[in-house]
């Protein structure tokens, strides 16, 4: 079975036990039976710092970039979950936990420098280290990360659920966009709930108190034009009211043109466009955030796009729209080489 490798754009990821100051990109390897699973939940980040560096500048800097807002969610969340030990603390257990930022001050550096490791502790696992002579330039240097840490972060926790999709996935779906769109995807086994349209497909969790979605649709490719936010919002309304109704007559989603945000992704050299936004039922309450992956099929001459949005009223939205948005990148097109298992 093909290995699902995920490489964002302005993304790094570094090798296995190996420390990489150059940038370079490594798959991990596979994992030992001597290595012990990791603790945490997705998302979570630990902070390993001294408490003079927590109270202070570099420790205000850290938290800022790593409890930021992520951006098109209907309330303010946090990028990640943080929790912070003091070296001295840092032993057997607490080095098992699956991302792990060290920061360490000490006048025997010349200079600040980062540097990244995969799995040394336990599988899977991210070591982030960043190293410098004085608070001013650890300070400086974390700032200027603002969005360099969250993406590997966010980046590896992507990778991992898409690579565990690659083993437990919904075969029933894949089959399906396979004969609808000649693609592959795998989404989660939760998604069992299937409708068809015209050149769409809904999969979905059809659940009780959250309801989680993944569509793929197509439409003619005509120019680069279409991949703007503006296009893509009249494409998507006018797909969406065809194919998504709501309980009664009238009413539909449709995006809010007020909240969208887009973003070029070269996803194993296939250049594709990212939306995020907020989605609304027309003619009711419901409403949620949604991204969505649009990638041209140079065979047919179409768009293909992937969408994952989710309905959760009153509920955490952080970890359910990006466990979804990992299976987008997992959509393969038909110059791609396809796995049917």
């Amino acid at each position: 079975m093909r290995k699902v490798i995920i490489i964002i754009i302005g993304l790094i990821i570094v090798g296995c036990n190996t420390k990489q100051e150059d940038g370079t990109v490594r798959r991990r390897h596979h994992r030992s039976i001597l290595t012990p699973a990791s603790s945490g939940n997705p998302y979570e980040v630990m902070v390993v710092m001294e408490d003079s560096l927590w109270n202070g500048e570099i420790g205000v800097a850290t938290k800022e970039i790593l409890e930021q807002p992520i951006p098109m969610l209907p309330q303010d969340e946090p990028m990640f979950h943080v929790s912070r030990v003091n070296p001295k603390r840092y032993d057997r257990i607490t080095n098992l936990f699956r991302n792990i930022l060290v920061v360490r001050q000490n006048d025997m550096y010349t200079k600040v420098r980062m540097s990244a490791e995969r799995n040394v502790f336990s599988d899977p696992q991210l070591i982030i280290t960043i190293e410098g002579p004085n608070i001013d330039s650890l300070t400086s240097f974390i700032r200027k990360k603002e969005d360099r840490l969250p993406q590997l972060i966010c980046g590896e926790e992507i990778n991992r659920y898409a690579t565990d999709l690659e083993f437990d996935h919904n075969v029933k779906v894949n089959k399906k966009c396979q004969e609808l769109f000649g693609c592959s995807i795998y989404v989660p086994q939760d998604l069992n709930k299937i409708k068809q349209g015209k050149d769409f497909l809904w999969v979905s969790n059809d659940g009780l108190s959250t309801i989680q979605n993944i569509c793929i649709y197509s439409y003619p490719y005509v120019s680069t034009k279409m991949f703007n936010a503006d296009a893509y919002m009249r494409l998507r309304n006018k797909i969406m009211m065809d194919n998504i109704p709501g309980g009664k007559p009238g009413q539909y989603m449709q995006t809010n043109p007020e909240y969208i945000y887009e973003k070029d992704l070269n996803i194993m050299g296939v250049y594709a466009k990212e939306y995020r936004g907020l989605w609304e039922m027309n003619g009711d309450d419901m409403g949620g955030p949604f991204v969505a992956h649009c990638e041209v099929d140079t065979i047919n001459n179409k768009v293909i796009t992937v969408e994952a949005f989710v309905y959760a009223p009153s509920k955490m939205k952080r970890t359910m729209i990006r466990r979804l948005e990992a299976a987008l990148y997992t959509l393969r097109l038909p110059n791609k080489k396809i796995n049917t298992k």
